[in-house]
């Protein structure tokens, strides 16, 4: 079922300190199917693990295609020593993932990358503003909320230390 989408002004009603972290795949080699397949397969089993466990950490994610080639996913972290956690946790899903994917990368001569990049974000050094959308994004997150409660402005809402509205 598709999301409603929220007339007006919105914004994410995320609090405090959080963790970005931005994760994907390239596939360089279309033709070779059994290198990056499974690649791509992997990611869902950990987000459905992830999104089971109230305590994991992960507020929430979105998947987005870069094109035929690009698949990557944000996600957004309530810390990263959680998502740390996770990474190394030993019965999880992404360690077995990480170590087939490595096993699988020393033969296939570049046929798929991936990449990832981790952003702490302190409280008050995220701003964010929908018009017309369903929850997306940090927002689906972490819920959505009139912009006027965190200020009318991208530079109110960017308090950094300041109170919303000052």
């Amino acid at each position: 079922m598709a999301e409603q989408v929220r007339e007006g002004r919105m914004t994410a009603a995320a609090q405090g300190e959080l963790t970005v972290f931005l994760i994907g795949m390239r596939v360089n080699r279309m033709l070779a199917v059994r290198t990056w397949w499974p690649v791509l397969r992997a990611m869902p089993r950990m987000l459905r693990e992830l999104s089971r466990d109230d305590e994991s950490g992960l507020l929430g994610f979105q998947t987005l295609i870069g094109g035929p080639q690009l698949v990557y996913v944000v996600q957004y972290w309530s810390s990263h020593e959680k998502l740390i956690a996770y990474a190394s946790a030993r019965g999880a899903e992404h360690r077995p993932a990480w170590a087939a994917f490595n096993r699988r990368a020393r033969g296939s001569r570049g046929a798929v990358g991936i990449w990832h990049e981790t952003y702490v974000v302190p409280d008050g050094a995220y701003e964010s503003v929908y018009v017309s959308m369903p929850p997306f994004g940090l927002a689906a997150a972490t819920g959505v909320e009139p912009v006027g409660h965190r200020g009318e402005r991208a530079a109110q809402r960017l308090r950094l230390g300041r109170s919303p509205l000052g």
